[in-house]
């Protein structure tokens, strides 16, 4: 049994890594996932701490992955239209069913929302896009070192009590 709660957490970190790029999986959570997993196993002591604190972790990293594309709008000159259209955009690219979805979705909506607010000022709504695409790119890269960071707890745990596995 231990060794099937090893390979379904190694399968859910390995989740977590693909979820920091899809807009389906929240990439983080599904790695600590893996992490609890791994800690059902008998060979290896049930941490609390570890496990709180890991959580905590991702689930900090899975509410700043909706307010980074956000705060990227207002740092590149947008308004509080183009940070709304950002968060509306990502949230209909979420459940959306074409590729880049969330990229496309964020992009969209900051545009959108800049144009309601003026509808003048193109320029100023592109600027605002592009910085919600930025910010959208920092996210996924802060989420995929958060789930390669928990790929490495994983296996750091595994490796100390690997001789107990087989």
């Amino acid at each position: 049994m231990d060794i099937l709660l090893l390979f379904i957490g190694f399968l859910l970190i390995i989740l977590g890594i693909i979820g920091s790029f899809l807009p389906i999986l929240p990439g983080p959570l599904t790695g600590w996932f893996g992490l609890l997993v791994l800690h059902f196993t008998t060979v290896i002591p049930m941490n609390w701490t570890f496990l709180g604190i890991t959580l905590g972790i991702a689930i900090f990293i899975w509410i700043l992955d909706y307010i980074i594309p956000a705060m990227g709008t207002k740092r590149f000159g947008g308004s509080k239209f183009g940070v709304y259209g950002t968060t509306i955009g990502l949230i209909i690219g979420l459940f959306s069913p074409i590729p880049f979805g969330i990229l496309i979705g964020a992009f969209v909506g900051a545009f959108i929302g800049e144009i309601l607010y003026n509808s003048k000022d193109t320029n100023r709504a592109f600027k605002a896009s592009v910085g919600s695409f930025i910010g959208l790119l920092a996210s996924a890269t802060i989420k995929f070192a958060v789930a390669c960071g928990f790929v490495i707890l994983f296996l750091m745990k595994f490796w100390h009590y690997k001789n107990a596995f087989f």
